[in-house]
């Protein structure tokens, strides 16, 4: 017997041996697979080598580096020192001292919370030696003088991106969980992380992008965006929704939601469990909420001024029809609160009080402090952009899913490379990931004057900068109720750049701060018991978001309870709710209707490649 037990250990070594060639084996092929498919790819279209140009802002940064050598120089003893901290702090926990980390990740960072990364020492060191290395390059790129502040913004921006893709938790070799599982299944992992990778670089077209979530886990209309209600009105732009009532009376003001058009407006509506629209219908009100078209070439010449006018200004009026009620209060989403405070400024210049309060949530209507995503709406940038939509004549969805994914690029791309190629996983069912990977394309005319008069020119701000139907835009002029909503770690409209809404009316203004960011920030059902939110009753005038923080209250979970104290005030008396199948518009369909389950379809030109390719 105990001659038996070394002979089973070597039988079982060889059977693992074998399983890791075989293993291997796979992984040349598929990798073999895997540089045919990329390689044909590219022949098919024209790949420009820097269309961000990215090379030549670090040009410029570099040229003012070296124009002050005596600051490299400091700066690279300051490095070295570190360095020598660093491996004297390692030296001396080898020799069994207690030490403390000279560098640790910052709150947030998840990208090193296995147990490995601060227990086993080799790890420690690497982990500690890339932190420090890290905030040694931002630190010295973002005390470079002599730079203009675009240039400045676009350095710290793609140097951020740099580091973190060299993290060590991104590569096979130094992360303690990739080895551990490809230990653990024999290399399986990196076969299945292979089929991954050559499974999205087919679905991409040639470009790499990690799926975030298992699509074919949710469907809009069977388990997300299920709240009951009808389709009552529809153009090309969008399909207006009503939805049923929940309780015997409503207030007789209708509550309007303008989502915006980057994306869908079923993050409203995701699960009942979470969404804002069933909860608003359990509140007494009567909601409708605008579901935009998908563009394409059909809505090429289609302008900020038609989302105005065949958007919010005909739902209002489909709204009086099939309701009869003139008055209504409303929501401004993101882009959506921007088109929102646009069309109250018309409203204002031809004398009509349509809606008499208004919400917004996360929309920036002054884009001096816009945060990272100035770095795209330098005049390369937006040539770059509108030259993309010339021959579809719109933007496709993938672009602007990409520019987003990059503001958080360790959270919503390499959190999934690791996940997918790395360990060899299937992506986990969410619904958010889902919704966040159903892209929008966004028409030609409309885009670019978005981003050309609102973030780089921002006229918005400027009394009479702008005209839209023949008037000009003066947000002064609303002085009607309204509610701001922020959110304290948005890295799409941040906080402080919502805040200077509060300057721009002239009707009474509260302002509100919720935890989180740009969606999980908006999204937070009571019940769920998360976060928080901070208000202030102070009657006095803040010249900053940070002084008026410093005033401000903190309360535990949601803030919809506290806004629907505010919104109810201002929503008139109660009525007989509303049924939609019984209004005077006849329904069309079912919600959540056909528009919002258009997919974004990649353009593609008469010579059957992509839009981005040769011309």
């Amino acid at each position: 017997m105990s001659n038996k037990e070394p002979l089973d250990s070597s039988q079982e070594a060889l059977e693992a041996s074998k399983e890791f060639a075989e293993n291997f084996a796979k992984i040349a092929a598929q990798s073999q697979e895997l540089v045919t498919e990329f390689l044909n790819s590219q022949q098919q279209a024209h790949i420009d080598p820097d269309p961000a140009h990215v090379g030549k802002t670090f040009m410029d940064l570099m040229n003012k580096m070296m124009a002050d050598p005596g600051k490299i120089i400091e700066a690279q003893a300051a490095l070295w020192k570190n360095y020598m901290d660093l491996w004297q702090n390692a030296a001396l926990r080898a020799r069994g001292e207690e030490t403390k980390p000279l560098v640790t990740p910052e709150s947030g960072d998840k990208r090193f919370k296995s147990e490995e990364w601060s227990q086993n020492q080799i790890f420690d060191y690497i982990k500690q030696s890339y932190l420090m290395t890290a905030k040694w390059i931002q630190d010295t790129v973002s005390d470079v003088e002599g730079l203009d502040k675009q240039t400045q913004k676009k350095a710290d921006f793609y140097t951020k991106l740099y580091v973190d893709a060299l993290s060590p938790t991104n590569f096979f070799w130094s992360n303690p969980d990739v080895l551990k599982k490809t230990m653990e299944s024999k290399g399986e992992n990196l076969v299945h992380g292979l089929e991954n990778m050559l499974d999205d670089l087919k679905h991409g077209k040639g470009q790499l992008t990690p799926k975030m979530t298992d699509d074919t886990a949710f469907e809009v209309g069977r388990n997300i965006g299920v709240t009951p209600g009808k389709v009552i009105f529809e153009n090309d732009l969008m399909q207006l929704l009503q939805y049923e009532p929940t309780t015997e009376m409503v207030y007789k003001k209708p509550l309007l939601i303008t989502p915006p058009w980057i994306n869908k407006f079923y993050i409203l509506d995701l699960k009942s469990e979470n969404s804002f629209i069933k909860w608003c219908t359990e509140k007494g009100y009567t909601v409708f909420v605008i579901s935009w078209v998908n563009p394409d070439e059909r809505h090429v010449d289609k302008t900020f001024e038609s989302y105005m006018s065949e958007g919010v200004l005909a739902a209002l009026d489909a709204i009086e029809n099939t309701t009869g009620e003139k008055e209504v209060t409303a929501i401004g989403y993101c882009i959506g609160g921007t088109l929102m405070a646009s069309t109250l400024a018309y409203l204002a210049a031809i004398g009509e009080k349509r809606v008499t309060a208004c919400t917004f949530f996360a929309a920036q209507l002054d884009f001096t402090e816009a945060g990272d995503l100035l770095v795209f709406t330098d005049e390369d940038h937006i040539k770059m952009v509108e030259e993309k939509m010339k021959d579809s004549g719109y933007l496709e969805g993938k672009e602007m899913a990409n520019t987003f994914n990059l503001l958080r690029s360790n959270d919503l791309i390499w959190s999934f490379v690791i996940n997918n190629y790395l360990l060899g996983k299937s992506p986990f069912p969410f619904d958010l990931l889902y919704w966040n990977s159903d892209a929008t394309n966004m028409p030609h005319k409309m885009h670019s004057f978005y981003l050309r008069n609102m973030y780089q020119k921002n006229l918005l701000r400027q009394p009479g900068a702008l005209t839209f139907g023949g008037q000009p835009i003066d947000l002064s002029k609303i002085d009607i109720p309204v509610f701001i909503q922020a959110s304290k770690e948005d890295h799409i409209a941040p906080y402080k750049s919502v805040f200077k809404n509060t300057e721009l009316f002239s009707g009474p203004i509260e302002f509100m701060l919720a935890g989180s960011g740009h969606i999980a920030g908006v999204i937070n059902h009571p019940a769920a018991k998360k976060y928080q939110h901070w208000t202030n009753t102070k009657k006095k005038k803040y010249a900053t978001a940070e002084e008026w923080l410093a005033d401000a209250t903190e309360h535990a979970g949601s803030w919809w309870p506290h806004w629907d104290k505010w919104l109810s005030k201002k929503s008139g008396p109660k009525v007989p709710a509303r049924d939609p199948a019984k209004g005077k518009l006849k329904p069309i369909e079912d919600a959540p209707g056909s528009y919002v389950k258009i997919k974004a379809k990649p353009y593609v030109n008469g010579n059957g490649k992509n839009g981005s390719g040769d011309k």
